[in-house]
């Protein structure tokens, strides 16, 4: 992680679950983290549990990613303020417990497809926009994807509705992105992180995951995950991980 000391790392759905785990992982291992959340009560709850050092290079700010001019003036403020971001978690996702077929469910959709894929691809966009005005050629970013952006499961009694197809794109927008980085000449990564069931509030106490006892991964392995990646030589690129707990039956 040498390479990375006091560089700047934009961690979205960063207070709670995987985005606050990949902040403190982060922090810890020396880079500037920026958090982005709805939250910012709890990214400040997170800043405070932080040793002393480590809460000084981490920066809470309140951004909604499903709203794009957010996502313009939070990126704004860390290039004005901090430099510009080399790394970024796209990690911010939600799940409704929903059927697709439902009447009057249509904000839920929108709400799904706003924050799940378009608040990552602009997320993105305005990193690699950073990157290119800064010609910093070696940046990384992150997808938190899934294993039902690959393979949808079938599930008794429980509908991925909206998520999956979300987390399908993902797995598309992941090689769209290196295509597009290769084009314009620069060396950025991209890597699809696809965890299995991870035990964060995404998953209310009824959910399936919960109802049946199914195992799940902690934020920190996906955090774990997320540094591995990262922290890899230039000349690799890890394009897709895919992590599950032993004993997942999907």
């Amino acid at each position: 992680m040498n390479r990375w000391l006091n560089r700047v790392a934009v961690v979205t759905g960063a207070s709670s679950g995987i985005g606050a785990a990949c902040c403190r992982d982060l922090v810890s291992k020396g880079m500037v983290v920026v958090g982005l959340a709805r939250r910012e009560q709890r990214l400040q709850e997170l800043k405070s549990s932080l040793p002393s050092d480590q809460g000084a290079r981490f920066h809470a700010r309140s951004c909604d990613v499903s709203v794009e001019q957010q996502i313009n003036d939070a990126f704004a403020w860390i290039d004005k303020t901090l430099g510009g971001a080399d790394v970024l978690i796209n990690n911010a996702g939600i799940v409704r417990r929903i059927n697709i077929t439902d009447e009057g469910n249509s904000a839920d959709l929108r709400a799904i497809i706003d924050t799940n894929v378009l608040g990552v691809s602009w997320c993105t966009r305005q990193m690699f926009l950073s990157l290119q005005r800064r010609k910093v050629n070696d940046g990384h970013v992150v997808l938190i994807n899934s294993v039902v952006g690959h393979k949808v499961p079938v599930v008794e009694g429980f509908s991925l509705n909206m998520y999956a197809p979300s987390k399908h794109a993902i797995t598309a927008l992941t090689e769209i992105l290196r295509q597009e980085f290769m084009n314009q000449g620069s060396k950025t990564k991209v890597t699809s992180i696809s965890p299995g069931v991870v035990n964060t509030e995404i998953f209310d106490k009824g959910s399936v995951e919960i109802q049946f006892g199914m195992p799940m991964l902690r934020s920190e392995d996906v955090a774990d995950a997320v540094s591995y990646c990262i922290q890899t030589p230039p000349n690799v690129q890890i394009q897709e991980l895919t992590i599950k707990p032993v004993g997942e039956r999907f």
